[in-house]
């Protein structure tokens, strides 16, 4: 019982310890993945949530835990959108008091923004993890149960896209 109890601590530490050093990148890549930050959150916590309850679903042999993580937290915005059938995509509202100062600021992220959300989605999700999270090809590969080969080829048609030359 004692030895049961304590491979249970040590799982919820390494559990915390995970939570810690990973939630705010998945945060942002769920965020910028849906538009949505109650979504985002709600994606990460549940992941994380899901992993704690049944740890044995992640197998070390096929990547890293991040990798594992991301490839959640994107199955659950993708579930969610097709539940909810919702495809209006909500924009952060900043409250910044000099607002002239961050008004150039805010048009270039809001057209980085809507230019990544206008890719189709197996293009938006290469490039959110390889460029904005600065995943490696090998850990977005694993994350979205792709090739790599796949993820260069859709990662540089991206890029095409959104410097406007395809």
């Amino acid at each position: 019982m004692v030895a049961v109890l304590f491979i249970a601590v040590e799982e919820i530490l390494d559990a915390r310890a995970l939570y810690a050093s990973h939630y705010p990148r998945l945060y942002r890549f769920g965020l910028a993945f849906s538009g949505s930050e109650s979504r985002a959150a709600e994606a990460v916590q549940e992941a994380f949530l899901d992993l704690i309850r049944n740890p044995q679903q992640y197998d070390p042999r096929r990547g890293k835990p991040l990798s594992f993580l991301f490839g959640m937290v994107r199955n659950r915005l993708r579930r969610a959108r097709r539940m909810e059938r919702e495809e209006a995509l909500i924009e952060d509202e900043t409250t910044d008091e000099d607002l002239l100062l961050n008004l150039e600021q805010a048009e270039r992220v809001s057209a980085v923004r809507d230019a990544i959300l206008g890719l189709p989605e197996h293009y938006r999700e290469v490039v959110l993890l390889c460029e904005i999270e600065e995943c490696s090809y090998e850990d977005c590969a694993d994350a979205l149960g792709l090739p790599i080969g796949t993820v260069r080829s859709r990662l540089s048609r991206a890029r095409g896209r959104l410097s406007g030359c395809d």
